[in-house]
């Protein structure tokens, strides 16, 4: 490959009062099989040590290197550049509090939604180190494997119309989260439990359906499907609880 190319990156950091938000300029020579991560590094490493970044895993399963590549949330690992126009423009992940040029804090974000979600299975029963653990259907624990392959990039909080203009949305994170421990049999949470965590603007009903959230999620769960699913259980409790009064 003879490309050269143009990287147009976002620079601040807010921790210094003299830094103003801008853009800035790099050119790289580009090889078979460089993604963003490896062009990132290089940048740092050749041209510009201050270049602020997040990485981990290398291999999509972190979600640290997440950013908004040309104007679209996603992984810098697994972006390869042979897949992008010449001229690539990088942003830091909208929502979540800004570290300094592409790095953003996501895990205090995650940390503080899994605390409000209350993100564990709810059970009477008392831990047992020596118990043998539950069987379930095979079916039925690949259905909740689906939902926990997320690896809380954050991409699906970027991509949201809502949580972009709502700070108190819990987003497609949370409503996929909360029907994983849904379909668990051993979560004994009841449905109106359930209810008071989504059952309002901040969950369930505060979607646009503009489907942001699926089409950017790199692991590619079924993010609408969950929340049509709990959309509906939660409305159909809304009406029992109307029915009531």
């Amino acid at each position: 490959m003879s490309r050269t190319l143009t990287f147009e990156i976002f620079r601040y950091n807010p921790m210094d009062p003299d830094s103003k938000p801008h853009m800035q300029t790099y050119e790289l020579d580009e090889y078979d099989s460089m993604t963003l991560f490896i062009a990132l590094n290089r940048i740092r490493e050749e041209q510009d040590p201050t270049l602020q970044f997040d990485f981990c895993c290398r291999a999509g399963i972190c979600g640290a290197c997440a950013m908004v590549i040309n104007g679209r949330p996603g992984l810098a690992c697994t972006t390869q550049t042979v897949k992008l126009p010449k001229k690539i423009t990088l942003h830091p992940l909208p929502v979540f509090k800004l570290i300094g040029d592409l790095s953003v804090d996501t895990g205090t974000w995650f940390q503080n939604v899994n605390e409000k979600i209350e993100s564990w299975i709810h059970t009477q029963k008392e831990f047992d180190p020596k118990a043998i653990e539950e069987r379930m259907e095979n079916a039925l624990a690949n259905e909740i494997f689906e939902l926990d392959r997320c690896i809380q990039c954050g991409c699906c909080i970027a991509a949201c119309g809502t949580a972009r203009m709502r700070e108190d949305f819990l987003g497609a994170y949370s409503i996929n989260r909360l029907a994983r421990f849904y379909i668990d049999p051993r979560d004994e949470r009841s449905d109106q439990e359930f209810y008071d965590i989504i059952g309002s603007d901040q969950g369930v009903f505060g979607c646009l359906g503009l489907l942001g959230c699926e089409d950017v999620c790199p692991k590619e769960i079924p993010l609408i499907d969950q929340l049509g699913m709990m959309r509906r259980k939660m409305a159909l409790r809304s009406l029992r609880q109307g029915k009531c009064s």
